[in-house]
């Protein structure tokens, strides 16, 4: 590689400030708001990645065709100080930047001059002829490193060596197997380890392969550095500062699009399974699995067909029925509708050679083709060779949009977007780009991204009345503005149980805060009775519930797999329900306020040191901490209970317990331990009936008061939970103020905006032996005990 060392101040801009190097290099410098700012390093024949997909600011999305690169004017671009001599420094109101002229280098600091970030001093970056560029910056031995989208492991990536490429990883190993499903190189830094108190975020904008060497790697001449390599693409990153490891998450998801706020059934529970849709006399067994959700009182949301639908034997089509499999789906689809279960379809896009559209889309020049010659670039698919729909070609949006509309929407159907890493590895290989050919190198992550944009479109326009609902497996930042995601397909076993909860908190720091993960392995034996029910504990608080499972032998990850625990599951699954006005409060202020769901302790703790330790335990939102159990035959857990609230309440029975201390809590098979931080509320449910599933109307507040003094506060979120009509307004926030002294608790409650409520009181649940007066208000709303 060719460091790129002496540099020259060119201009001041507008906007930053333009450097120079010898052979033609350039380096410019954006300040785009007084806490973001943006480095680009500009190759002597131009840029080779002109247009972004991933960054979405402002609020509004990204053209189809992408972003000029070279476009900040959607941001705020604030007044900054330019000050030159032997280095320069731009200065806004919130941080600084210092640039080395020799060798070329930045150092980022806070107004009180603490540095938080800084390039390392030798050479910074490097160029390589065959397109690669490197960024080494300092390495603190002592820093914490989290996000990189579907990583496994520890949450601290620290040591590690990553890669930014999609790959259809089915069994991974989720303590050590990289790269995943997902392109993702966004990274948090806290600076000054578990005691720091900076936290910045790192993102590069490149559609390139990249690669982070985060402490693997080490040099004599260059003291502890860190690097990430871009493979052929731009070198382009974004460096905002929290401060807090919360403020980095919330701005990243302002960076790159604001999660989609999907209709409330998907937090419902949801069942899937291949070997349903295989089988050969698959309408039937889908209309046994309705009978048998009844006959159990399994509460489920929606069912997820599996390909089978689409299949000729091992082989699948998309946007094709199987009419030996489904002779008439149109009964089957209506008892699921009788059943109040909405539908979502598997689909996939790449075409097989044999598939009966293949050659139509091929006319239309819809495929991803080879450069040279024009004709589709082919390669591995499954059970055979097929070629991959262009998302970036209208004729392939066309085509895809159509398909779906005939064959699914036209049901009442949604799409499901799987098997979409788009393994395209012919390196002759090229996207039509719009108008604007791009190397498949350079525009791999790009599809999955396109075809869940359109997916989520086509929707849109079907039901125009209704929120829509997609999810996708493969992708780049920007996802999340149209789709739920998951972690993929894993495998039945307890370490996977375990190394799961991370990755899903890592998936959260990273920006997809809809996540979740296939409930009692996807592939892999069947789990046995104990492995299911600590599974179901552990899922029921993710965002996507989700059974999915794919076994040698035909056998379904089902709530009624085992019969001896049927009950538990069941009253898991009831739980969630139960939850649903809590689990929907937070899903708006994902997508509203950008504040993931699930959530490591030290995002709500960052001043406690020991929040920042290995865990098998996460919050869900606020006010409930998860102490799932990851090991058999365990029947107590040990739990650290995190230091800053003034104590933690055992969620079912209402004990009180110290904060910033390691406890041991009993963890039957049919409970895990839960736990609330003092002056916690809780909004459930006011009943326990099941027959309006996700709509149940009626309301309690589950409060947690302290023992001694103090106060709280916690907004529930109403709508209508289907359509559009919250931005109009057409919504309420009922603030809840939670007072406690040792001798009164006292709520108040406050209701504000038009929606309707659909309830006229809320329950008022205290915890088990509180003895105290309790003291209720409401304003909009009645209070009863």
């Amino acid at each position: 590689m060719q460091p790129l060392v002496a540099a020259s101040l060119l201009e001041a801009t507008e906007d930053g400030a333009r450097f120079g190097f010898a052979d033609g290099w350039q380096c410019r410098l954006f300040v785009l708001a007084d806490d973001i700012l943006r480095v680009l390093l500009i190759p002597p024949d131009g840029l080779r990645e002109p247009r972004t997909w991933m960054v979405a600011p402002g609020g509004t999305d990204v053209p189809w065709e992408g972003r000029d690169r070279l476009d900040v004017t959607a941001f705020p671009r604030p007044r900054f100080e330019l000050r030159e001599g032997a280095e320069v420094v731009l200065q806004t109101s919130s941080l600084a930047v210092t640039v080395r002229l020799q060798p070329f280098g930045l150092e980022w600091s806070t107004l009180d001059g603490r540095g938080f970030a800084a390039d390392r001093a030798t050479h910074a970056y490097a160029s390589a002829r065959g397109g690669a560029t490197r960024h080494f910056m300092r390495r603190e031995p002592d820093e914490l490193y989290f996000g990189l989208g579907d990583k496994t492991g520890t949450l601290d990536k620290h040591g590690r060596r990553l890669r930014s490429l999609a790959l259809d990883a089915l069994g991974y190993d989720p303590e050590r197997s990289d790269p995943l499903y997902k392109h993702w190189p966004y990274l948090i830094v806290r600076q000054g380890g578990r005691s720091g108190v900076v936290a910045y975020g790192l993102f590069y904008d490149t559609l390139s392969t990249a690669t982070f060497d985060l402490g693997s790697e080490h040099d004599n001449y260059h003291g502890f550095y860190r690097y990430c390599e871009i493979e052929r693409g731009e070198l382009d990153y974004y460096v905002f500062l929290g401060p807090r490891v919360r403020d980095v998450v919330r701005k990243f998801a302002e960076l790159t699009g604001r999660m989609a706020f999907g209709p409330r059934w998907s937090l419902g529970y949801a069942n899937t399974a291949m070997s349903l849709t295989d089988a050969p006399n698959a309408q039937a067994r889908l209309s046994e699995f309705i009978d048998r959700a009844a006959r159990h009182d399994m509460p489920i949301s929606a069912f997820h067909f599996g390909s089978g639908y689409s299949s000729i034997g091992p082989r699948r089509y998309v946007f094709t029925w199987n009419r030996e499999k489904f002779p008439d789906p149109k009964p089957l689809i209506a008892k699921f509708r009788r059943a109040n279960i909405r539908l979502v379809a598997n689909i996939k896009p790449c075409l097989l050679d044999d598939h009966p559209a293949y050659a139509e889309v091929a006319a239309r020049g819809a495929f991803i083709r080879n450069r040279a010659t024009g004709e589709p670039t082919v390669g591995q698919f499954w059970d055979g060779r097929g070629a991959w729909i262009d998302f970036t070609h209208p004729e392939g949006l066309r085509w895809w949009q159509a398909g779906l509309d005939r064959q699914l929407l036209h049901y009442g159907i949604l799409g499901w977007n799987d098997n979409n890493e788009c393994e395209v590895w012919d390196e002759d290989a090229e996207s039509r780009g719009f108008g604007q050919a791009i190397p498949i190198d350079r525009s791999r992550p790009l599809h999955p991204l396109l075809m869940t944009r359109a997916t989520y479109e086509a929707q849109s326009r079907r039901f125009p009345d209704e929120r829509p609902f997609t999810v996708t497996r493969a992708g780049p930042p920007g996802i999340q503005r149209y789709a739920q995601t998951w972690s993929g397909d894993n495998t039945t076993s307890w370490h996977t149980l375990r190394w799961n909860i991370r990755m899903g908190l890592t998936m959260s720091l990273s920006g997809m805060f809809n996540t979740g993960h296939d409930i009692g392995g996807f592939a892999g034996p069947v789990p046995d009775p104990e492995l299911l029910v600590r599974w179901v504990q552990s899922g029921a608080f993710s965002p996507r519930c989700i059974m999915n499972s794919w076994k040698a032998g035909g056998e379904v990850n089902t709530p009624w797999l085992h019969t001896e625990v049927i009950p538990i599951v069941r009253d898991w699954i009831r739980l969630r329900y139960r939850l649903m006005p809590y689990l929907y409060t937070l899903y708006w202020r994902a997508a509203v306020f950008g504040e993931p769901m699930l959530r490591p302790a030290f995002y709500e703790f960052e001043n406690d040191a020991r929040s920042f330790a290995d865990s098998d335990d996460f919050l869900l939102g606020p006010s409930l901490l998860v102490a799932s159990v990851v090991e058999p035959g365990q029947r107590e857990r040990a739990v650290y209970l995190p230091a800053g609230p003034g104590e933690w309440l055992d969620f079912w029975t209402g004990g009180h317990l110290p904060a910033g201390r390691e406890i041991v809590a009993p963890a039957p098979l049919e409970r895990i331990p839960l736990f609330v931080p003092a002056g916690g509320i809780i909004p459930t449910t006011g009943t326990g009936d099941m027959r309006r599933l996700h709509d149940e109307p009626s309301r309690a507040l589950r409060i947690f008061p302290g023992s001694a003094h103090g106060r709280s506060e916690f907004t529930l979120y109403e709508d209508d939970g289907l359509t559009h009509s919250w931005r109009e307004g057409d919504s309420a926030e009922v603030e809840c103020t939670l007072e406690w002294t040792r001798k009164t608790v006292a709520l108040c409650v406050e209701r504000s905006g038009r929606y309707p409520l659909p309830y006229a009181a809320i329950r008022v649940i205290a915890p088990p032996g509180e003895r105290r007066r309790l003291v209720l208000s409401g304003d909009g709303v009645e209070l009863e005990t």
